[in-house]
């Protein structure tokens, strides 16, 4: 049987520092929009404290996470364990993305390893905090962290992975602003 927590504790801090992967799900407010289910990797997540966690937004080819929050806040985030006794967390939040340039951005940023293709950092602030049994999930081995998304960012470069998301994040499948909008990726005037 699945338990709600008042806060992160040690115990679930540990936990979600132990897995190499976690899911994000977000949706827009209409009823025929798409919903967005996304998984992470790398090192790419923090808790912040008892009901704050973060993580580091990479470019990538959609901006749906971004342009939820945007609309409406919503996001689920969920870590599975592959490896050792079975367990599923899930974290309900109001999520904001916290942009290069934005107020806590340079403090935000200093706590992830420094990445190219940095997008954003996502800020929730847990509203429900659950674990349920995980008896269905398989057991796999983690191998390593793939390459090809920071090797792809380096290889456009700065300029190149700005050019991209200027081009290519600025609104999601539905039209919403993803970084439509945000000083940190409009053309220099």
């Amino acid at each position: 049987m699945g338990k709600v927590f008042e806060q992160i504790d040690d115990k679930l801090r540990e936990f979600i520092a132990g897995q190499r992967m976690f899911f994000v799900a977000s949706a827009p407010l209409t009823g025929d929009g798409h919903v967005n289910l996304s998984p992470k990797g790398l090192d790419a997540f923090r808790v912040l404290g008892p009901t704050t966690v973060a993580y580091l937004d990479l470019a990538g080819s959609g901006v749906e996470t971004i342009a939820h929050l945007r609309e409406n806040g919503r996001i689920t985030l969920l870590f599975c364990a592959f490896e050792g006794p079975p367990k599923i967390l899930r974290l309900y939040g109001e999520g904001r993305p916290v942009f290069p340039g934005d107020d806590g951005w340079d403090d935000l940023i200093s706590l992830f390893p420094t990445l190219p293709g940095t997008r954003s950092v996502i800020v929730v602030e847990c509203t429900r905090i659950a674990d349920s049994c995980g008896f269905g999930i398989p057991l796999y081995d983690f191998r390593g962290d793939r390459t090809q998304l920071t090797a792809y960012a380096d290889r456009k470069g700065e300029e190149g992975i700005l050019d991209y998301m200027r081009t290519r994040n600025r609104t999601s499948l539905d039209g919403l602003d993803g970084l439509a909008g945000i000083a940190a990726y409009e053309e220099p005037s």
